[in-house]
């Protein structure tokens, strides 16, 4: 009888963590740390070489960048999609200070890292590395936290990554894309042009959607532009709502919901995860102590810490003091340094645009050790203020 209810405790127990959205981030961290000391352990040599084994025609850790890494761009353009016109940026006076912010918060890190780059033409590519927030690894330590923080911080700081999140695939977009295959990329335009018209006539089965979706992804990966970003296009398509007139109670059942509800787990829970092994490992073997003072480790780290601090928390100060905009409520200025601080958690999309930017293995180690010293002194400082500022602010 023991076992039984002890056993149900441990389901139970299992079933709320899964249910949590900071939980991904969690695990992302321990991910992180499991992929370092495995590219520091005696199974080094075969972490790199698993990662560089092809099947078909990509390598292993290809086939994770290029094509499993489309599910988590796909939830990400439903996510926005869904905030944009019916969640918590649904309206101009609810995107103002979260949408500044994320501006702010992307332009400031990318002047910290040209600062540091600005005489180097082989690095200077790699600005946009310390632009993005890490929404899993930012909600995980915030979580950490419970009711010491207000709940319109958390919903600020969820506004703020996902409009981030859409700036980065935009720079992804402009800026990191290859010579363009002109056929293929003609062709994507047909299947989304389709894929719009499914939208029109009101289709509202999903299958339609991911069959073309597919095709979408083939097409987007021969025409040079990075691939992933066929998620982010067949998100745009995926009707959010049943029908007009319909009530909002029965919106949970649209197409959008129903796939967004679907890839939510597997994507915190196996695809980032398996995103962050494969490429956050780094081997410290022949690292010395001068790559973490050279310009581009520095241009990362300071991006991330202190461009991401200054241009939150300088754009927020700035609005509220111009009276465009009120702090989030019950929040105080020690507590949104502190979120401005785990804004310079750039694990996942830093990852991702460093790899983009640069193709030489030693120079991504140095981006890779970049935003581990920026994402883990803005995690560990953000979560210092936040432990010091909530005892005094949060009943």
């Amino acid at each position: 009888m023991s076992s039984t209810i002890s056993r149900g405790r441990i389901q139970s127990t299992l079933r709320q963590f899964l249910d949590n959205e900071a939980s991904g981030g969690i695990i992302l961290m321990f991910v992180a740390a499991l992929a370092i000391v495995t590219a520091n352990s005696p199974l080094a040599e075969t972490y790199f070489h698993v990662l560089h084994v092809y099947i078909g025609p990509l390598s292993i850790q290809h086939w994770i960048n290029d094509a499993l890494m489309a599910a988590f761009f796909l939830l990400v353009g439903l996510e926005i999609k869904r905030e944009m016109l019916d969640g918590q940026l649904s309206s101009w006076s609810r995107r103002i200070l979260p949408g500044a912010a994320a501006a702010g918060g992307m332009v400031f890190p990318a002047l910290f890292y040209i600062y540091f780059n600005w005489n180097d033409p082989t690095t200077i590519g790699g600005w946009a590395i310390p632009t993005a927030t890490d929404i899993a690894f930012a909600l995980g330590v915030l979580s950490l936290f419970g009711n010491r923080v207000p709940a319109s911080l958390k919903i600020f700081l969820a506004a703020l990554a996902i409009i981030d999140d859409l700036g980065a695939v935009i720079v992804i977009a402009l800026f990191y894309t290859a010579d363009l295959n002109l056929l293929a990329l003609f062709g994507a335009a047909l299947v989304i042009g389709n894929l719009v018209i499914f939208n029109r006539m009101g289709v509202k089965r999903l299958w339609p959607y991911l069959v073309l979706g597919s095709v979408l992804w083939v097409l987007v990966f021969l025409s040079g532009v990075h691939a992933t970003l066929a998620g982010v296009i067949l998100a745009l398509t995926i009707p959010l709502k049943l029908t007009p007139g319909t009530p909002e109670a029965t919106h949970s059942e649209s197409p959008l919901h129903k796939l967004e509800h679907f890839l939510h787990k597997p994507v915190a829970f196996v695809i980032v995860p398996i995103f962050g092994f494969a490429n956050a490992g780094v081997s410290f073997a022949d690292v010395s102590m001068s790559i973490f003072v050279e310009p581009l480790t520095m241009g990362v780290a300071t991006g991330l810490l202190l461009g991401k601090l200054i241009g939150v928390l300088g754009t927020v100060a700035v609005l509220v003091k111009l009276n465009l905009a009120e702090l989030p409520m019950k929040a105080s200025w020690g507590q949104m340094a502190g979120i401005a601080l785990l804004c310079g958690i750039g694990f996942t999309m830093s990852l991702f645009i460093g790899l983009l930017a640069f193709s030489d293995p030693g120079v991504q180690d140095r981006v890779k050790i970049g935003i581990l010293m920026g994402s883990i002194s803005s995690g560990v400082l953000g979560a210092i203020l936040l432990m010091v500022f909530g005892r005094r602010t949060v009943a």
